[in-house]
C-alpha cells in the first residue's frame, strides 16, 4: 500500500489537499525513478561505469599528448566534477537532501519570509483559495434555488450567477492550474535529474545539463511568483466575494462583474509571470555557457594601434577604405619618424620622401594600391624599398 493513497483519495476536497497529494506522489515517483536508474540494481549502472572509464581515459590521453598537465589548476575542476557526479547520481540521500530540497523547499521558504507566514506559504495560500471557493459555492447554491433558477432562465444565459461561476473557473485556472502544472513538471525533471547529472562529465554534453538546470529553476520559482501574486489578488477578491449575495437569494451583478474582472486580471498576471520567469532563467549563464567570444591577440593588437587588418582592408567598400586610409598614413609616418631617430643622417631624406608620397596619395581610394616589383604587396618591405630610392634622388 502506498503512503500517498489517503492523500490521493482526499485530493478532490480542495486546493490544499490536491497540492499535498501531488507533492507526495512526486516524491515517491522521483525516489522510484532514481532507484531504477542508478540504484543498487539500476539499469544504467553499466552505462555509468563506461562513461567514467571514458572520462578517465580522455584525461590520460590529454596528459600523454601534452594538452593537459598535472597540477592544482588542472586536477581540481576535474576531481570536483567527478565527485559531484558520483555523489548525486548514485546516492539518493544526497540527491534528495540537496536537489529535491532546494527545488521544492527553497522557493516556499522565500515566499513564507516575504509574506510573514510561520509555516508553508503555499499551504496557507491554498487554504485561502479553498475559503474563497467555498464562499462562491455557497452563494451559488443559494442563488440556484427554484425561484432563482426560474428568473435566470427568463433573463438569459449571461446572468450574474453564470458570470460568477465563470470568474471562479478563471480563478481556479490561474491558481490551482498553474501550481499543479509547475509541481508536476518539477517532479518529472527531478525524476530525470540523475541522467542529466551524469551528462555533466563531458564538455560536449554539458549543454544538456545546463538546459535541465534552467528548466528545473523555472519550474521551481514559478510557484513562488504564483503565491506572491495570488496573495495580492486575494486581498482584492475577499471583499468582492463577501458582497456577492444581494440579500434576496440572488447574486449582485456589480459584485459578479468585479469578480470576473479580477479573475481575468489574475489570469493575465499569471501569463506575465510565466514570461518573466522564462526571461530570468534564459539569462542565467550556467556552467559558463553563453559567454561572449574573446577577441584574438591579433585583433586586440590591431584595435590598440588603430590599424585595419589587410583582409578587412581588401574587403572594405569605398567609404570604409577612405576612413581607414588616414590611420594607415599616420601609422607609417610614425614608424618612419621612429626610424629617423636611430638611423644615420641620410634617414631624414627618407622620412621626407615617405611623407611626400603619402601626401601625394589620393584621398578617396576605393581599392588597394597597385602591386609593384613582381606582385609584392605593399607592407614593411615596401617601406624600405621606397625609401631606398631617396638617397639616390638626393645625390642627383
Amino acid at each position: 500500500m502506498s503512503a500517498c493513497e489517503p492523500l490521493t483519495a482526499n485530493a478532490a476536497a480542495g486546493v490544499a489537499p490536491a497540492l499535498r497529494a501531488v507533492d507526495c506522489l512526486s516524491n515517491e515517483a522521483t525516489s522510484a525513478a532514481f532507484g531504477r536508474l542508478f540504484g543498487g540494481q539500476g539499469a544504467l549502472l553499466p552505462a555509468l561505469t563506461v562513461l567514467l572509464t571514458l572520462y578517465i581515459a580522455f584525461f590520460a590521453i590529454s596528459l600523454l599528448t601534452g594538452r593537459s598537465r598535472i597540477g592544482i589548476s588542472a586536477l581540481t575542476p576535474r576531481m570536483l566534477t567527478l565527485g559531484l557526479v558520483l555523489t548525486f547520481s548514485t546516492s539518493w540521500v544526497a540527491y534528495q537532501g540537496v536537489v529535491w530540497t532546494l527545488a521544492t523547499g527553497a522557493p516556499d521558504q522565500i515566499a513564507g519570509i516575504l509574506m510573514g507566514a510561520k509555516g508553508s506559504a503555499t499551504t496557507m495560500f491554498a487554504d485561502r483559495i479553498d475559503m474563497v471557493f467555498g464562499a462562491i459555492a455557497e452563494v451559488g447554491q443559494t442563488a440556484g434555488s427554484a425561484e432563482g433558477a426560474a428568473s435566470s432562465a427568463a433573463s438569459g444565459s449571461f446572468t450574474p450567477v453564470n458570470l460568477m461561476w465563470l470568474a471562479a473557473l478563471l480563478l481556479m485556472l490561474g491558481t490551482v492550474g498553474v501550481l499543479l502544472t509547475a509541481r508536476i513538471a518539477l517532479a518529472v525533471l527531478l525524476a530525470l535529474g540523475p541522467v542529466f547529472v551524469v551528462l555533466a562529465l563531458f564538455p560536449g554534453t554539458r549543454g544538456l545539463t545546463a538546459g535541465w538546470l534552467r528548466g528545473l529553476v523555472l519550474t521551481a520559482i514559478t510557484p513562488l511568483f504564483v503565491v506572491l501574486g495570488g496573495g495580492l489578488m486575494l486581498e482584492l477578491i475577499v471583499p468582492v466575494v463577501a458582497g456577492l449575495a444581494n440579500g434576496q437569494g440572488g447574486v449582485d451583478g456589480r459584485a459578479a462583474l468585479a469578480l470576473f474582472l479580477i479573475a481575468a486580471v489574475h489570469v493575465a498576471l499569471m501569463a506575465m509571470v510565466m514570461k518573466v520567469a522564462g526571461t530570468i532563467v534564459a539569462g542565467w549563464q550556467v556552467l559558463g555557457l553563453g559567454a561572449p567570444d574573446r577577441p584574438s591577440a591579433g585583433e586586440r593588437g590591431a584595435a590598440a594601434s588603430g590599424m585595419v587588418p589587410m583582409a578587412e582592408y581588401s574587403m572594405a567598400g569605398p567609404a570604409q577604405t577612405t576612413a581607414a586610409a588616414p590611420r594607415r598614413a599616420i601609422a607609417i609616418t610614425q614608424t618612419a619618424m621612429d626610424t629617423s631617430q636611430t638611423a644615420p643622417a641620410p634617414s631624414a631624406s627618407r622620412t621626407t620622401t615617405i611623407r611626400n608620397q603619402i601626401a601625394a596619395a589620393p584621398a578617396h581610394s576605393s581599392a588597394l594600391p597597385p602591386l609593384r616589383d613582381g606582385g609584392r604587396a605593399r607592407g614593411i618591405g615596401s617601406r624600405f624599398r621606397t625609401s631606398a630610392s631617396g638617397p639616390r634622388e638626393m645625390m642627383r
